[in-house]
């Protein structure tokens, strides 16, 4: 099923529907290794390459959707900042926060092994300096969605900046949080009204369990569901699929779509970028994650970090 072109939320003339990203793009150097090194060790890459990703992903991964993007997050002074702006534009985001002076944009180094498993460390940036002043210039309207990333929360500026911030947003505003691979070194008084606010949890396996406990993604789902979720929980299961639980409901498997695996990095991004879209697009959650399994199938398929599909491409694989 095709989700609807974006609808404006106040009718007529309104602007229409866009997803708010309040963090975070940094740099991705990103090496195709062999193996990983032992501790100690080296190995020779046999590719790499340097461009824009983290929060970038989830943002192209809306934007090829047909879903209007504005990054919120804050951006540094220097070469990465200048690249991360460049792709912003390039990939048709607009860009809400004036550069931070005396700072550049951080970087991840990723390591992918020969099965397209990645491996990260990030040196944090401008994009970790988000606080209470830079928030108060965005102004999410109902029918907006805001997306809030795992890393955002564990930052120190960030996430308590965030966790004031959220409370006080208009309940016709959709906010999906997806706690990334930080979800553990979120602080509690920040991740409670994370998980208060949040209308649609979005996490994997790993998360789903480091949140609860449940080695079972179908029951550490509906364990995350009686926590948060207003609208619903998402836990991405990788070759299965993903599971759903709408607020309610009992928990239910939306098969993946088979594909040969090259590279998995940015195949979570592309997944929410994709169900964020749907969502806006008017489709009910299960055909919405349906299209974000596709999503993530598509990006699987080719290297690189922001290689979210194209809503034409979608429609053939769902069709």
């Amino acid at each position: 099923m095709s989700a609807d072109p974006v609808r404006p939320a106040g009718g007529a003339g309104a602007r229409p529907a866009r997803l708010v990203h309040t963090g975070n793009v940094v740099v991705d150097v990103v090496m195709y290794l062999p193996r990983l090194p032992e501790t100690g060790g080296d190995v020779l890459a046999s590719e790499s390459r340097i461009t824009a990703g983290g929060g970038l992903n989830v943002m192209v991964g809306a934007a090829r959707q047909g879903l209007p993007v504005a990054y919120a997050g804050m951006h540094g002074t220097g070469p990465f900042g200048d690249l991360a702006r460049g792709q912003l534009t390039e990939a048709g985001i607009e860009v809400l926060q004036p550069p931070l002076p005396d700072l550049d944009t951080g970087f991840s180094v990723a390591m992918v092994d020969p099965s397209g498993e990645r491996t990260f460390a990030t040196s944090p940036g401008a994009e970790a300096r988000l606080g209470p002043a830079d928030l108060a210039r965005i102004e999410p309207r109902p029918g907006d969605l805001v997306y809030v990333s795992g890393y955002s929360l564990a930052y120190p500026s960030n996430g308590p900046a965030l966790a004031g911030w959220l409370p006080a947003l208009d309940p016709g505003v959709t906010v999906i949080v997806d706690p990334g691979p930080l979800v553990a070194e979120i602080p509690a008084p920040v991740l409670a009204p994370a998980l208060a606010r949040a209308d649609w949890w979005s996490c994997n396996e790993r998360e789903a369990r480091l949140l609860t406990g449940l080695e079972d993604p179908v029951a550490a789902a509906s364990a995350l569901a009686a926590r948060t979720g207003r609208a619903g929980v998402l836990v991405r299961t990788g070759p299965g699929g993903a599971v759903l639980v709408v607020r309610g409901g009992e928990p239910v498997v939306v098969p993946a779509f088979p594909v040969r695996v090259v590279d998995s990095n940015g195949a979570g991004d592309a997944h929410v970028g994709a169900f964020a879209a749907a969502l806006a697009g008017g489709l009910d959650p299960a055909d919405a994650v349906r299209r974000a399994n596709a999503a993530a199938a598509l990006a699987v398929t080719r290297r690189g970090p922001a290689t979210a599909p194209t809503a034409a491409e979608v429609d053939a694989l769902v069709r």
